[in-house]
């Protein structure tokens, strides 16, 4: 659709595509789309098609897994009040499910606590040590959370109360909390040789180690923070995502199984898309609108017709965040046009008052996808503000804060995500101070968005076998694309459809073959594909259940027009 846009196809010819396709009986183009992504040996090839639980790692690889675990036993043992502290996103809430549902299972009724996304923000609350001595409180676990909760801790800890990290976050200095045990893969020195997890993958571990068991029925719960915190769904999170979608599909848990149906995507098997778009952003809604309280009670419902109520409750959040979101989107539009200068400016740092502090990271991940520039949307307070930042492939936003850490009071995420907070008087020299770091660390191609392409097809390459060998690579999501495919000089036949919600159909030939081609979004493309002598395409096959279940269409994610 762009042609300022890198495309980096993928290079047939390598002996070991040939020694994949050969020993393990699959298509060449499966081969070169494992090869694609990093995989060099028989085994990885082998492990990643045939993916099973035996792969979960040992979660007493973790230093301190030991020392946690003897600590939640203790306070079995005595009977003590224990804890879960978590935040207020799919991963934090159901960080907490899952080892609410462990604690249960051993008899251990914990309190949980989730701060509220705009009036406390994320981590632990400055008033947790005084909340847990009140509640009699021997034992805090952080899940999501904790990692740089420097004062909280010893606060807690001066108090008489064990503390257990665990956490997914990038640490912010070598210096680590007194906690009792940390569990973070991030962490220098941690023995865990995955440092990918969720915070949710992390808890399940916590908890995988206290029940001396796989746990693979809470693997619905660990797959939804998984795939909505977008990690990589490589190694360890392949397995739980994977597995996790499975389990999903067929959920017992009243919660999931109303806010399924709520969703409308009853009687369908659950992909990771479903996940990503239609489920995450609902579970979410209710933090940002409200309280996260809300889905985690509908994830711990035992209740169908209660799970029923607060399933409609959160649609109704969703609906009222979709408003918000289209309007601030609007907003920081307006702003960008007035105040940013895409020549000197290689992050956007747009500011308004009375911007919702839920939904900032939402529109700030638009906002990026929309300027391939990292940006970050700050709502303004009298004195202290919020904001949320999204980035891009190459440019690391959390390293970036610890650069800038000077003019902020507070921050914390991943290379791609960040919450900060920062006084309205520094926020110029903020911005300052970022582009010039962008400056130095962004060459003029990191600016231009790229497209991954596994392989350069004929459309006689393409049939229904194809693409159920190409089901092997699901789960896809971060760090295990769909295959994407590009095809030259394709002519359009027939007449280009716009469909409901901006959906194009078309046709396209290469004067054998023909194939009908649908893009989401794409509507505003029927006139130059009408005028079009020919196309280049970037596609996805997939089956079109809506004709038959040997029929084949073309996703479409790019079209080139000549």
């Amino acid at each position: 659709m762009s042609g300022h846009k890198i495309i980096n196809i993928g290079s047939p010819g390598d002996p070991f595509q040939e020694t994949l396709s050969q020993e393990l009986g699959i298509s060449k183009i499966l081969s070169q789309i494992l090869f694609n992504r990093g995989i060099r040996s028989l085994l990885e090839a082998q492990k990643f098609l045939k993916t099973n639980l035996d792969q979960l790692l040992d979660p007493f690889l973790f230093k301190d897994m030991a020392v946690a675990v003897e600590l939640i036993r203790k306070a079995c043992r005595n009977k003590d009040k224990v804890m879960i502290f978590g935040d207020y996103d799919v991963d934090g809430i159901t960080s907490v499910a899952v080892l609410k549902n462990t604690l249960s299972g051993l008899g251990l009724e914990a309190e949980y606590y989730l701060p509220h996304r705009v009036k406390e923000g994320y981590g632990l609350t400055r008033n947790i040590a005084s909340v847990a001595i009140e509640k009699k409180i021997k034992l805090l676990i952080t899940v999501d959370c904790g990692i740089s909760s420097f004062e909280q801790v010893k606060e807690l800890r001066e108090a008489g109360i064990e503390v257990i990290i665990t956490d997914h976050h990038e640490p912010s200095t070598d210096q680590l909390p007194s906690a009792s045990a940390i569990i973070n893969p991030k962490v220098k020195n941690s023995g865990y040789p995955f440092r990918d997890l969720a915070g949710v993958g992390v808890a399940y571990k916590l908890s995988q180690a206290l029940a001396k068991d796989n746990l693979a029925e809470e693997l619905d719960l660990v797959c939804l923070g998984t795939i909505a915190d977008v990690v990589g769904l490589v190694n360890e999170n392949r397995v739980i995502a994977k597995f996790g979608l499975e389990q999903l599909s067929r959920t017992k848990r009243p919660g999931l199984q109303a806010l399924i149906q709520s969703s409308r995507i009853k009687d369908k098997v659950i992909s990771s898309t479903f996940v990503s778009y239609i489920l995450a952003p609902r579970i979410n809604a209710s933090g940002r609108m409200d309280t996260s309280e809300t889905s985690l009670k509908l994830l711990l419902s035992q209740d169908r017709l209660e799970a029923d109520e607060i399933a409609a409750s959160i649609e109704s959040h969703n609906r009222q965040r979709q408003k918000i979101e289209a309007k601030i989107l609007d907003e920081a539009l307006a702003l960008i046009d007035k105040e940013v200068n895409f020549k000197e400016h290689k992050i956007i740092v747009v500011a308004a008052e009375d911007w919702h502090h839920g939904v900032l990271g939402i529109v700030a991940s638009k906002l990026a996808d929309r300027f391939y520039r990292p940006t970050i949307l700050i709502s303004l307070g009298r004195e202290m503000c919020k904001g949320s930042g999204r980035s891009i492939k190459n440019f690391h936003l959390f390293h970036a804060l610890v650069e800038c850490g000077e003019f902020l009071q507070g921050f914390g995420g991943h290379s791609h995500a960040v919450g900060l907070q920062i006084y309205q008087k520094n926020i110029s020299d903020f911005r300052k101070k970022i582009n010039q770091l962008a400056s130095q660390q962004l060459k003029i191609e990191d600016l231009l968005p790229s497209l991954d392409i596994d392989m350069e097809l004929k459309l006689e390459d393409i049939s229904s076998e194809l693409v159920r060998e190409l089901s092997l690579l699901a789960p896809f999501g971060s760090g295990n694309p769909e295959p994407l495919f590009f095809t030259r000089g394709l002519q359009i036949k027939g007449q280009p459809q716009v469909l409901s919600r901006d959906t194009l159909k078309f046709w396209v030939s290469d004067g054998a073959i023909t194939f009908a081609a649908i893009g989401f979004g794409m509507g505003s493309f029927r006139d130059s594909l009408i005028s079009a002598n020919s196309v280049d395409l970037v596609y996805n096959p997939q089956i079109d259940t809506w004709v038959g279940d040997d029929a084949v269409i073309l996703g479409v994610k790019d079209i080139f027009f000549k």
